[in-house]
């Protein structure tokens, strides 16, 4: 019998041996051994606002659409069952929401519907990138989505450090210039603006004007990432960056995840820049990222278009009317963490940052926040966080942890940071 085929760990892509996506494995993993663990690290939406009768519900109102546009049954039906177009069918849709919600006006064929908010990134990356000098910046600490399609892309991403008030257009001008310097070309900078994963950072309106002058002048084109713009904890309107973009500069991912519900897996791009080419025809920088998705994916999943469109279509294309109930309740639930905070630790080395919404604190602690503690805080604490150091391109965060509130109730998130303390203050 001929030997089983082996194949050597290290000769596989560097993004399967990527430590940081091992890291996050490890902890699906550890949460899995450790059930009854209170989980500060889950960052996902909290699952009682989630209803199956919803699916059907938001569908049939989007079946209604339809044949309020005149559409013909057969047609119906091979929207709902076929492969569809590439860039997506609800485009129109997300585009008078972005209108309403967010005073961003854009055609809707600059809106490519993705699977998720993940292959945006994937295709943005790809898309502008295109030879091995290209590199993207990223306001560090990072997400790790971002950083994790890069790697899979063998794209560099350079770290812009974050201040306690995120990210400085200096620090922005000096990193391109400093990549420049060593022959690299900064294509693109990637940032949150509003309550960043995993930092909780929200930048004020004159730092965001600020950011956009300073990518015209750098060259840089903006991936402005909001997931998190609806839940702040008060009303104060917090513009995107795209609202405010007025050369077009900026690349706006979106995703329905925190807003309706993750498992329908759809996110959006806004890419509505310009495109020459040598004969002088112009397009939009959402037909040419087409192709790209055309071979990732083919096209979203037009059932789950359906209900995310029915989802608008009900809500009056605002998803700010529509999460009202969402919105009260994760502010109730970071006022609830950081007044836990407050009272398990005040006096003690532990400090924490006082995000003004979103769903993520970031505590500086007294000891090395390495996996070994993660371990040992599930097994006889009963809690779970995230080391920081997951969020870092070439290191940091080693005393430092970050604190999710948004899947828990009030009362497991006060037990949560008890529980934290009798790990932290032993």
């Amino acid at each position: 019998m001929p030997d089983m085929v082996a194949l050597s760990r290290e000769e596989l892509h560097a993004s399967v041996i990527d430590p940081v996506a091992a890291s996050m494995n490890f902890l699906n993993e550890i949460a899995g051994r450790f059930p009854a663990a209170i989980s500060l690290a889950a960052g996902r939406p909290f699952d009682e606002f989630h209803s199956v009768s919803d699916v059907e519900k938001h569908t049939q109102a989007y079946l209604t659409h339809l044949r309020e546009r005149g559409l013909p049954p057969a047609q119906t039906r091979q929207l709902l069952t076929q492969y569809g177009r590439t860039n997506g069918q609800i485009g129109d849709l997300i585009a008078r929401m972005l209108d309403v919600d967010e005073n961003i006006q854009v055609p809707a064929a600059a809106v490519m519907v993705t699977t998720g908010c993940q292959e945006a990134m994937i295709i943005a990356l790809r898309g502008l990138c295109a030879g091995p000098d290209d590199v993207v910046l990223a306001a560090e600490p990072c997400y790790v989505g971002l950083t994790g399609a890069a790697r899979i892309l063998n794209i560099e991403v350079v770290g812009v450090p974050e201040s306690h008030d995120g990210l400085r257009p200096e620090t922005v001008r000096e990193v391109a210039a400093a990549t420049r310097a060593r022959g690299k070309r900064p294509r693109a900078l990637y940032l949150v603006p509003n309550f960043a994963n995993p930092s909780g950072v929200s930048l004020p309106v004159a730092r965001r004007r600020a950011l956009l002058a300073a990518a015209a002048d750098e060259d840089l084109l903006i991936l402005e990432d909001d997931p998190y713009g609806l839940f702040g904890l008060d009303d104060e309107p917090r513009p995107t960056l795209k609202s405010l973009d007025a050369d077009q500069r900026v690349i706006y991912l979106g995703s329905f995840a925190k807003s309706y519900f993750p498992g329908a897996r759809v996110g959006y791009l806004v890419a509505d820049q310009p495109v020459v080419d040598a004969a002088g025809r112009h397009t939009l920088l959402a037909d040419e990222l087409s192709t790209i998705k055309s071979m990732l994916t083919v096209n979203t999943s037009a059932l789950s278009q359906a209900v995310v469109g029915g989802m608008l279509i009900d809500s009056g294309f605002s998803l700010r009317t529509a999460n009202q109930a969402k919105i009260a309740f994760y502010r109730h639930n970071l006022l609830t963490l950081l007044d836990a905070l407050r009272r398990y630790f005040t006096g003690t080395p532990v400090r924490w940052n006082s995000p003004s919404g979103g769903f993520f604190v970031v505590v500086d602690v007294p000891v090395d926040a390495t996996e070994e503690l993660l371990e040992v805080s599930a097994r006889e604490h009963g809690v779970l966080w995230t080391p920081m150091r997951f969020f870092y391109v070439n290191g940091g965060g080693t005393h430092a942890i970050r604190l999710s509130c948004s899947a828990l109730e009030p009362e497991q998130i006060e037990e949560g940071v008890r529980r934290l303390a009798g790990l932290l203050l032993r």
